[in-house]
Protein backbone atom coordinates (compact mmCIF):
# COMPACT_ATOMS: atom_id res chain seq x y z
CA UNK A 1 0.00 0.00 0.00
CA UNK A 2 1.32 3.35 -1.15
CA UNK A 3 1.74 6.15 1.22
CA UNK A 4 -0.95 8.13 -0.35
CA UNK A 5 -3.39 5.10 0.13
CA UNK A 6 -2.86 5.01 3.67
CA UNK A 7 -3.11 8.56 3.97
CA UNK A 8 -6.53 8.49 1.81
CA UNK A 9 -7.43 5.92 4.48
CA UNK A 10 -6.88 7.85 7.39
CA UNK A 11 -8.86 10.70 6.06
CA UNK A 12 -11.52 8.68 5.34
CA UNK A 13 -11.82 7.41 8.67
CA UNK A 14 -11.16 10.40 9.92
CA UNK A 15 -14.27 12.09 8.69
CA UNK A 16 -16.31 9.00 9.35
CA UNK A 17 -15.23 9.33 12.87
CA UNK A 18 -16.48 12.92 12.91
CA UNK A 19 -19.68 12.90 11.37
CA UNK A 20 -20.76 9.96 13.55
CA UNK A 21 -19.70 12.02 16.45
CA UNK A 22 -22.00 14.62 14.64
CA UNK A 23 -25.08 12.45 14.10
CA UNK A 24 -24.89 11.11 17.77
CA UNK A 25 -25.08 14.55 19.20
CA UNK A 26 -28.24 15.49 16.70
CA UNK A 27 -29.68 12.30 18.12
CA UNK A 28 -29.31 13.52 21.77
CA UNK A 29 -30.75 17.07 20.89
CA UNK A 30 -33.68 15.01 19.19
CA UNK A 31 -34.83 13.22 22.30
CA UNK A 32 -34.19 16.09 24.49
CA UNK A 33 -36.19 18.02 23.02
CA UNK A 34 -38.53 16.55 20.51
CA UNK A 35 -41.29 14.14 21.51
CA UNK A 36 -39.33 11.60 19.19
CA UNK A 37 -39.15 9.20 21.38
CA UNK A 38 -41.78 11.01 24.55
CA UNK A 39 -43.99 13.19 24.66
CA UNK A 40 -42.51 16.63 26.00
CA UNK A 41 -39.11 15.52 25.18
CA UNK A 42 -36.54 12.94 27.34
CA UNK A 43 -33.62 15.68 28.77
CA UNK A 44 -32.43 13.45 31.27
CA UNK A 45 -31.35 10.75 27.99
CA UNK A 46 -30.87 12.94 25.41
CA UNK A 47 -28.72 15.89 27.24
CA UNK A 48 -25.81 12.73 27.82
CA UNK A 49 -26.21 11.44 24.10
CA UNK A 50 -25.71 14.92 22.99
CA UNK A 51 -22.37 15.50 25.06
CA UNK A 52 -20.82 11.89 24.46
CA UNK A 53 -21.31 13.08 21.11
CA UNK A 54 -19.87 16.46 21.02
CA UNK A 55 -17.18 14.62 22.79
CA UNK A 56 -16.55 12.21 20.63
CA UNK A 57 -16.87 14.73 17.57
CA UNK A 58 -14.15 16.62 18.97
CA UNK A 59 -11.79 14.23 20.73
CA UNK A 60 -11.80 10.82 18.58
CA UNK A 61 -9.89 12.51 15.76
CA UNK A 62 -7.26 13.88 18.11
CA UNK A 63 -6.92 10.55 19.23
CA UNK A 64 -6.46 8.85 16.15
CA UNK A 65 -4.26 11.46 15.03
CA UNK A 66 -1.91 10.42 18.30
CA UNK A 67 -2.40 6.53 17.03
CA UNK A 68 -1.33 7.25 13.90
CA UNK A 69 1.44 9.31 14.72
CA UNK A 70 2.93 6.44 17.05
CA UNK A 71 2.68 3.95 14.46
CA UNK A 72 6.07 2.99 12.77
CA UNK A 73 6.31 4.15 9.11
Amino acid sequence: MSEEDVWKRRFAVFALVRLAGLAIFFLGIAIAFSDWLRVGGWPVLGIPIALAGLADAVLAPRLLKRVWERQPR
